[in-house]
């Protein structure tokens, strides 16, 4: 390849890349949940917070290849304080259980980082009865939220990071329809819940005023993992494009940024792209949804949280 070219080519690389988390912070004594951390910007933000001294609870549904990602953290960084704990977010049960343990366990809680996703599956059900999308990717952290959250204020300076995506902008709150039952189209269903992830995040961030413990939101950036796997056609496309996206390590830089950076201390309530304040799609920005969107998922989960 000509010099120009590679020069080229490198330059796109880096375009890609996007923002990288400069903060140098050290993390020993601090405790840090990351659900989904058993692959792709999951496994990669343990990694990163494992070397900087964390203790890290890996949260995951599939223990074996979480047990596998743990291992495999523990000889890269030296850090023995990697655990994994079973969490099904498709289970309201297996939530409750993972917090009764957790909290059974653990004195302190510094960062929970809300990191698993489901992406594109045909129309399914939680446990629960809820759509898979709004399930997983929101009520079942919305839900593990409110039963860590005393623990968070506890350890305040605490900070919870939602990951959300940029797909948010085409979302909508179908309170009509939340379960998709009228009308279902995967794609649409992913967007929705990566909506109520912004949503949820400036309401708790709203109501955390003065807790010294901060919710933010982020976009990861078009990402390889596996978090297309049940869409053959977008694993295709995954493969074809696969240098205009960005390395699992390089998608997991924002989140490492808004869970350690000094000057994002007080910062709460915000979205973020490589590593920086981000636009919020109007309907992310919608406070009255914000609010009617908390209500609903408190019915449907059975809970009080005021």
């Amino acid at each position: 390849m000509p010099r120009a070219e590679k020069q080229q080519a490198a330059g796109v690389g880096r375009y890609v890349a996007g923002g990288r988390c400069k903060s140098a912070a050290r993390l020993e004594g601090k405790v840090a949940i990351i659900t989904g951390a058993n692959t792709g910007i999951g496994k990669e933000t343990a990694r990163d917070l494992a070397r900087r001294g964390a203790r890290v609870i890996v949260a995951c549904r599939d223990i074996a290849k979480a047990e596998a990602a743990a291992s495999e953290i523990r000889a890269e960084t030296g850090n023995q304080q990697v655990t994994v704990r079973k969490l099904d977010l498709a289970d309201s049960k297996s939530i409750r259980e993972f917090a009764e343990k957790f909290l059974a366990e653990e004195k302190e809680l510094h960062i929970l980082i809300n990191n698993a996703g489901v992406m594109l599956c045909p129309y399914s059900k939680t446990a629960d009865g809820f759509e898979m999308h709004l399930g997983v990717n929101h009520l079942g952290h919305f839900l593990l939220t409110f039963l860590l959250l005393e623990r968070l204020k506890q350890s305040a300076p605490a900070r919870i990071v939602n990951v959300s995506s940029l797909a948010h902008h085409a979302g909508r709150i179908r309170f009509h329809d939340l379960h998709g039952e009228k009308s279902y189209n995967r794609g649409l269903a992913y967007c929705h819940s990566k909506l109520a992830n912004v949503l949820f995040t400036r309401e708790l961030a709203r109501r955390l005023q003065g807790t010294k413990v901060t919710a933010n939101a982020l976009h990861p950036g078009s990402v390889r993992s596996e978090l297309v796997r049940h869409s053959f056609v977008m694993m295709w496309l995954w493969k074809i494009f696969s240098f205009f996206l960005k390395t699992p390590w390089e998608g997991a830089q924002t989140s490492v940024h808004c869970a350690v950076a000094e000057e994002l201390e007080s910062v709460t309530g915000q979205y973020f792209s490589d590593c920086q304040p981000a636009y919020v799609s109007p309907w992310g920005r919608d406070d009255e949804t914000a609010k009617k969107l908390w209500s609903v998922s408190c019915e449907l989960l059975g809970i009080q949280w005021d």
